[in-house]
Parts: structure tokens; C-alpha cells; sequence
């Protein structure tokens, strides 16, 4: 079973992840802030992290960094949650080492087939490849604007 740990700081968001992803047999685990996300990171072995970017106190940006620099939990791959929708701030969280990000406010039906489709790449070594195609959307995006 897929296990998702979602981190943001916004109960109904938490919420509408917990119903969509549990409605696709997925589990969820769910962490309120930046050090909880942390701690259930290291602990629950999730199969992927969800990663709202605003929040108070440590943000989704550290949390990322500090997840990509732990041995444990540096394999675990992170799609952002953001409301900020300009391409930079996207871009950032790629080349943080996010695999893919989701703007607010998303199609709560989108969420499961996006985590599905994004492990199966990841388990089949597509990893840098997502993130590649990710970036080049972004970058053309960026040019446009």
C-alpha cells in the first residue's frame, strides 16, 4: 500500500488529500508543520511526501532541503503543494529536488493519479527525467512571460 505523508499547515487541505488519496487505498499520514513533517518523514517511511511551501515557522522550502540532505529521507520523493503559482517559485522547489508540484487550488481527483504515475517513474529510475521535463515546462513557461 502506498503511503503518503502529507505536510501542510492548513487542516482542510490535510483533509481533502486524506479522503481523495485514501479513496485510492492509499494511506496517509499527516503532519501539521514543517518539524512534525520531519520527524513522520524519518519515522513512517512514506512512500511519497506532499509539501505545502508556505507555512509558518519552518517552511516547505527547509523542510525539503533538510529532507533531501538526510540519508533516511532523501530518496523520498516531494510534490509541493503551493498557492504560489509564479514559474520561479516552481522552479525552485525542482531544483531543490522536488519532483513535481501541484498549485493551489488543485482538483482534489487529480491528486492519487499524479502520486501514482510519478512513483511508477520514479521506480522505474525516471526520476531526474521528471524533474528534467518539469523544468523545461517551467523554463518555457518563464520565457513567456
Amino acid at each position: 500500500m502506498t503511503r503518503v505523508l502529507v505536510i501542510d499547515d492548513e487542516a482542510p487541505i490535510r483533509l481533502l488529500c486524506r479522503v481523495n488519496l485514501e479513496a485510492e487505498k492509499m494511506e496517509v499520514l499527516e503532519a501539521s508543520d514543517g518539524p512534525t513533517g520531519l520527524e513522520k518523514a524519518r519515522n513512517e517511511d512514506p512512500d511519497v511526501i506532499l509539501l505545502d511551501v508556505m507555512m509558518p515557522g519552518l517552511d516547505g522550502w527547509q523542510v525539503a532541503e533538510e529532507l533531501l540532505e538526510n540519508e533516511r529521507t532523501s530518496s523520498i520523493p516531494i510534490v509541493f503543494l503551493t498557492a504560489r503559482a509564479e514559474a520561479r517559485d516552481r522552479a525552485r522547489g525542482l531544483d531543490l529536488g522536488g519532483i513535481d508540484y501541484v498549485t493551489k487550488p488543485f482538483n482534489p481527483l487529480e491528486l492519487a493519479p499524479l502520486v501514482e504515475d510519478m512513483l511508477k517513474r520514479v521506480e522505474l529510475g525516471e526520476r531526474d527525467e521528471l524533474r528534467g521535463e518539469k523544468l523545461a515546462e517551467l523554463r518555457a513557461l518563464m520565457r513567456d512571460e
